[in-house]
């Protein structure tokens, strides 16, 4: 007697392909501003916001990154520098700025008399790697939001430095070209921000460096003046 799969060859229906099933691929969590997550981002110590953004799940990167990048230096500094997001050497070492654009950084913070572990608070507007180093993505940065609001508030910097257009826009809220943003106090939050360019772009463009050395003695300057005026409120 025939079974239903020697029919099936028979009528030349076999054999019976059956389609697998596919692992689960982790969903990242919404990347809309969503005010209970917020909320809660909001009330963390630093500690704590650390081990939140290691386990955050709001964005596709969290499948691509090797280690989380949540940011390094003084918690009560007075300078703030903000960058875009990290890159080979920082999702492997999971800290901000180590590469050859970190150490060009050091070394203009080192001609201001400032060490990174000390004077300043160093952060992204991204806290894990792009593919390939590509510029963030909208939804990548609104997922991040929140962590970097938390930082700025935790470190409560006297002065924000944005490194690049990419951060300026995230800050600013503007597309506009660094070179027309220089030299002119913004805010962010109500904390005063000074926009200069980044230094793997000064990496590629030297000519501009002396342009980067001239706003960051614009930002001390200004951080300067802030100290002496009188508090209010």
């Amino acid at each position: 007697m025939m079974n239903r799969n020697d029919v099936l060859r028979e009528l030349k229906l076999a054999p019976l392909w059956r389609l697998r099933r596919q692992p689960a691929t982790p969903t990242p969590a919404t990347t809309s501003d969503d005010g209970a997550r917020r909320a809660r981002i909001a009330a963390l110590a630093l500690d704590a916001l650390i081990d939140d953004i290691a386990r955050c799940t709001a964005c596709a990167l969290c499948r691509t990154r090797r280690m989380t990048v949540p940011g390094v230096g003084g918690a009560d500094a007075q300078w703030m520098f903000i960058g875009e997001a990290p890159g080979a050497d920082e999702d492997a070492q999971g800290e901000p700025f180590v590469g050859a654009a970190g150490q060009l950084l050091d070394n203009m913070l080192g001609a201001l008399g400032l060490e990174r572990s000390r004077d300043v608070y160093i952060a992204n507007v991204l806290k894990c790697r792009p593919p390939n180093n590509r510029t963030p993505e909208p939804g990548e940065a609104l997922a991040c939001a929140p962590y970097l609001d938390r930082q700025i508030d935790l470190v409560a910097p006297r002065l924000i430095v944005a490194l690049g257009r990419s951060a300026a826009s995230r800050l600013l809220g503007s597309d506009a070209p660094v070179s027309s943003l220089r030299n002119r106090v913004h805010r962010y939050r109500d904390t005063p921000l000074i926009v200069t360019y980044h230094p793997a772009y000064l990496l590629r463009t030297p000519a501009d460096k002396a342009k980067a050395w001239e706003d960051l003695l614009f930002a001390r300057r200004t951080l300067r003046e802030l100290a002496t005026r009188p508090a209010t409120g």
